[in-house]
């Protein structure tokens, strides 16, 4: 096991740490940081939005949507309702239920 909780001052030396990181001049931006963001803000609300996502505008991801789309819509042979399979003929050699 570790013998930093069993060191004696462990407490003091974090406060006396903790004390210094306070002590340190506040960080102050680049010169000209507010006037860069500003412009790039009014910048970006002057360009027209585009109807699209961005990741849907490339050709790769279309198609991959396209398929996907195409692959979940159900309309392909292999899958059966459960109703197409309840009322089809039984299997040769068994009887049909008779209707309720």
């Amino acid at each position: 096991m570790s013998d930093i909780i069993n060191r004696p001052g462990s407490d003091e030396e974090w406060e006396d740490l903790m004390r210094q990181l306070r002590n340190q001049p506040v960080a102050q931006p680049r010169p000209f940081f507010y006037a860069r963001v500003q412009a790039r803000l009014v910048a970006s609300a002057g360009a027209p939005r585009q109807w699209l996502p961005a990741w849907l505008r490339q050709p790769a991801y279309a198609v991959l949507l396209g398929a996907l789309v195409l692959a979940l819509s159900g309309d392909g042979p292999a899958l059966t309702s459960a109703a197409a399979r309840y009322h089809a003929s039984p299997p040769s050699g068994l009887k049909s239920l008779p209707p309720r």
